[in-house]
């Protein structure tokens, strides 16, 4: 069975010695007692099969493991399960963009990643964290990133109860994160955005990418010189990139939108919320026009299949969508109020392709 970055954290916890926590990855212990987990966004296994051997750092690491993304392999939906160790059925965060059930008529979309001041994040996403859990078993847990993402929703939601450590250059993520873990016993993560950011606009493989693989490679050099001895520096990500080459806008041109209530997800995993007497009029409406360069399935086959983990409590299964839309090869399924920006951009995830969902884990001990 392939490995979330669920279970990643989880092990990494439970050598730490967290109670409640498995090590599925069969990580060895650590005599350090140290951690430290670097999540560059955006960084596909495809990265580092093709472009890490140009790396000066990342290129020492070992290559432990390939860990899969959630589904959908969306930021939003992998963090939430690297925070708590959960899979998304119990999470509940389970897209970029999904519905607020009971939230009115017609009912709001709440876009995960710049949220909604009416929803409160410790009741959207109510699971304890793995920080909140390690915090209160004597763990010093700590969070470097930005420092715009201190306050957000999302971060309330997904990674609460670590110190926030706001850092943006190479110098302050590295010097954090060597403060952090001065103690032993200690767990600190960082992340990086870069090479996502790069890929959305520029594309995989593009220059800007290129830059952006140049600062992490600058940024696990730096952590390897500061870090304090006895720890184990983990780098992973949350998802992969593919370019797109192919769009459809729903609703121009279309009849996508015929009795489709709300539409969420993203470019590559559309979720769908209709009435259920029209569901099945939907669907049809989709595949005879898409064919097959998408898969369309209801909720229960998708949960059925276990695409948002073994189990789906009950508050989260309203939050997906009514039909689950998943484009294949390089297409992207485009919002027609926001076409222009999300066709403006070259580098897409979220759906299942291996490019996508495919992530590396290496690992180093000081």
């Amino acid at each position: 069975m392939p490995q979330t970055l669920a279970q990643l954290s989880q092990s990494l916890f439970a050598t730490l010695g967290l109670g409640g926590t498995t090590n599925s990855l069969e990580l060895p212990a650590n005599p350090g007692q140290r951690e430290c987990l670097l999540l560059v966004d955006g960084l596909g296994k495809n990265a580092i099969d093709e472009f890490s051997a140009k790396t000066k750092f990342l290129n020492r690491l070992e290559y432990k493991e390939t860990l899969v993304a959630t589904f959908p392999s969306t930021t939003a939906t992998s963090l939430t399960s690297l925070g708590t160790g959960m899979s998304p059925g119990e999470h509940g965060m389970v897209g970029y963009t999904m519905r607020v059930p009971h939230s009115g008529t017609p009912e709001r979309i709440l876009n995960a990643l710049k949220w909604d001041e009416r929803v409160d994040p410790v009741i959207w996403q109510s699971q304890p964290t793995l920080f909140e859990r390690a915090n209160q078993a004597g763990i010093r847990t700590s969070h470097v990133a930005g420092k715009r993402y201190a306050e957000t929703g999302f971060t309330r939601a997904a990674l609460r109860g670590g110190i926030y450590l706001g850092a943006n250059s190479n110098d302050e993520l590295s010097t954090a994160a060597s403060e952090a873990l001065k103690a032993p016993n200690s767990f600190a993560y960082v992340y990086l955005n870069d090479v996502d950011d790069a890929s959305h606009n520029s594309g995989f493989a593009s220059e800007k990418f290129f830059a952006a693989l140049e600062r992490v490679d600058q940024l696990v050099g730096e952590l390897l010189e500061r870090l304090p001895k006895g720890t184990r520096l983990s780098v992973t990500s949350d998802h992969g990139m593919i370019n797109r080459r192919d769009f459809v806008v729903v609703g121009k041109e279309n009849d996508l939108l015929k009795d489709v209530k709300l539409i969420a997800g993203e470019p590559r995993v559309r979720y769908l919320y209709a009435d259920e007497a029209e569901i099945a009029q939907v669907k049809i409406r989709w595949e005879e026009h898409l064919g097959d360069r998408v898969e369309v399935l209801h909720r229960s086959e998708a949960i059925s299949a276990g695409l948002f983990g073994d189990k789906v409590l009950d508050h989260v299964r309203d939050r997906i969508g009514d039909l689950i839309v998943i484009a294949k090869g390089e297409l992207i399924l485009v919002e027609i109020e926001r076409e222009q920006q999300q066709c403006a951009m070259v580098g897409h995830h979220g759906g299942t392709t291996k490019a996508e969902v495919e992530i590396p884990l290496l690992t180093y001990t000081l």
